[in-house]
């Protein structure tokens, strides 16, 4: 459970927006009782909770409910933590579901997800956003978005192997220390976790087009080498 999104849903619930269950998660309902209310305070309908649409929100929720706005799509990585592949000639469900909302051709989990894990996250919270043709590819998300420096909730692209070779690896910025990057992503071995990438073998960070105004508030986050539990908890 995400508590930021959790206070969202409180405020949607209050102001009247359905958001289905208060449970944290950042999913469908959420997404259109969000939109319902952008369109009703005459602010963009666009699905996601930024600065103006916060401020509103913030109107009817309790003293003590303010908080950062959230990264609705990290919230999604963070909910996943922990789901894995399973070996053999079984696929876990989950990971072709996501394909299959994606409408991606994908033959199993034993086929590297890092790429779908990122591509679900984005697509099921931002669902106006583009993603990189070749999502699964991770070197396909060096085109995603634009720009950034590393920050909180940042898409993250490494190279593998070589720089020139055609292998990457992609996930989400958590936090960083000294010469390395905390990253929490898919096909991590075998599985949804955390990380630490070497900071010599990124390739670029990308921030989503349609989460612009998100994109000031996030900033690095620095851990003490080898702390990944504290960011599981936050």
């Amino acid at each position: 459970m995400d508590i930021q999104v959790r206070h969202i849903q409180e405020a949607l619930r209050a102001a009247g927006c359905d958001p289905g269950p208060v449970d944290g998660i950042w999913g469908r309902r959420t997404i259109a009782a969000v939109t319902a209310f952008q369109r009703r305070e005459g602010l963009a309908a666009d699905g996601i909770v930024g600065p103006r649409t916060w401020a509103a929100l913030q109107r009817v929720l309790p003293a003590d409910g303010a908080v950062r706005t959230p990264l609705p799509w990290l919230a999604e990585a963070r909910r996943l933590l922990y789901t894995r592949e399973i070996l053999g000639a079984r696929d876990n469900p989950d990971i072709l579901r996501w394909a299959d909302e994606l409408d991606i051709a994908y033959a199993g989990d034993e086929v590297p997800w890092c790429g779908l894990f990122v591509g679900h996250c984005i697509g099921a919270t931002l669902p106006a956003e583009v993603l990189p043709a070749g999502l699964l590819l991770a070197r396909s998300w060096t085109a995603f978005g634009t720009a950034v420096t590393p920050r909180e909730g940042a898409v993250m692209v490494f190279w593998r192997g070589a720089r020139a070779s055609a292998l990457g690896h992609v996930g989400f910025y958590a936090g960083e220390s000294g010469e390395a990057y905390c990253i929490i992503g898919g096909n991590q071995g075998d599985s949804v976790c955390y990380i630490w990438m070497p900071k010599a073998r990124l390739l670029g960070a990308r921030w989503p087009g349609t989460a612009a105004l998100l994109q000031e508030q996030a900033g690095p986050i620095q851990m003490a080498a080898g702390n990944v539990e504290e960011t599981k908890m936050s």
